[in-house]
């Protein structure tokens, strides 16, 4: 064996070695993080309010405000300007480019769920998106077939079985619960922009991060008007519309049957009367 094979077989042998140690790491989190939503869901739930548990309401609903005040008063009125003056023609590839580095979470997930075959679709869609599309800014695989989707981790424990738990308002950031909260970290450590401020300097990274943050103010713009305009208790409005996407994000659009028994069930008038439909028989 000459020393140049020996230095192959060696490398070889570090590299799966290090990737081992990875895959350690990383199911280490993973499971951590189970561990963490599975005691935080445990607690008993004595304070449900329409199917929500929400026992930190006071503290929500001022984080909320918080929320709101920093929202109507910064975020809002830059993004009212940015759609305004911006034309859709750059609005659109803007919106792409950050959808596209933040779509690892999502193959990802997929993976994670059991979805091989979506986890392929997606894992093709990001390469084609960044190569084609010149990083994401034109959406080339959409065109092409590749479906895009909507994953991340607190789905993902969704369908290993871990409950919802507590909902929670997390200050600037918006709702979640705490078992959506554990996708924060695996949405930041696979997001392309974390990994971009790496390689861009100051100037270049921190405008990119503000207008991330614009841009997807800008895409709630029209929830938020509905909330203004129809919401008698928008905090109330808020927790509803976040427990209802979760849900149906969460079974892929496709509720059980259950769900909209638990509706009928929550609304007495919308029962059908037995002896109403006994004499109909």
């Amino acid at each position: 064996m000459n020393l140049q094979t020996k230095n192959s077989i060696d490398l070889i042998s570090n590299s799966d070695r290090h990737a081992s140690a990875c895959f350690c790491c990383l199911r280490s989190l993973l499971l951590c993080l189970v561990f963490i939503c599975t005691g935080c869901s445990s607690i008993p739930k004595e304070n449900y309010q329409g199917g929500v548990y929400d026992p930190h309401e006071t503290f929500n609903r001022k984080s909320y405000r918080f929320t709101d005040v920093i929202d109507r008063k910064l975020l809002e009125p830059i993004a009212d300007v940015y759609i305004k003056y911006v034309p859709e023609a750059i609005q659109l590839p803007v919106s792409n480019f950050y959808r596209n580095l933040a779509y690892p979470s999502v193959v990802l997930n997929s993976f994670l769920q059991g979805k091989v075959r979506q986890g392929l679709s997606d894992t093709m869609r990001f390469v084609i998106n960044t190569t084609i599309g010149v990083g994401g800014l034109a959406d080339m695989a959409g065109h092409m077939g590749f479906q895009e989707h909507n994953e991340d981790f607190g789905q993902t424990l969704a369908v290993w079985g871990v409950d919802s738990g507590s909902y929670l308002f997390i200050p600037v950031y918006g709702p979640s619960t705490s078992r959506d909260i554990a996708d924060l970290p695996v949405s930041l450590f696979t997001n392309g922009l974390y990994y971009l401020a790496y390689v861009l300097s100051g100037p270049v990274i921190i405008p990119l991060a503000i207008l991330s943050i614009v841009d997807k103010r800008a895409g709630l713009s029209g929830p938020m008007k509905i909330r203004d305009e129809s919401a008698l208790d928008p905090y109330l409005f808020v927790r509803e519309g976040y427990m209802q996407q979760r849900e149906y994000l969460i079974h892929d659009g496709n509720l059980p049957a259950s769900h909209y028994d638990d509706l009928l069930i929550d609304d007495p008038g919308l029962m059908p009367d037995p002896e109403k439909a006994d004499s109909t028989l």
